[in-house]
């Protein structure tokens, strides 16, 4: 289990997994939790790729957004892979 604190969002923290390049589960900590809740539901079986395509951008407040950040945390998970 990843875990990336966020940063000028409601959530505090997103942990998740990856297997095989696929998101196998997703948590965000705080938060508005039906969007969280639904964000995470929706990314489970998505590869790491198409999440970040799809979530990064997002925009609610202070410039990110709870989706935002998974894409950051996701890519920083890849960059963690790379190294």
């Amino acid at each position: 289990m990843y875990t990336y604190k966020t940063r000028g969002v409601c959530s505090r923290a997103i942990e998740f997994d990856v297997e095989n390049e696929k998101i196998t589960a997703c948590r965000f900590i705080g938060g508005c939790a039906g969007n969280t809740q639904g964000v995470a539901a929706l990314v489970i079986g998505m590869t790491v790729e198409e999440a970040i395509r799809r979530l990064k951008g997002i925009q609610c407040r202070n410039g990110t957004s709870c989706p935002d950040q998974l894409a950051t945390a996701l890519e920083q998970y890849q960059a963690g892979q790379a190294s």
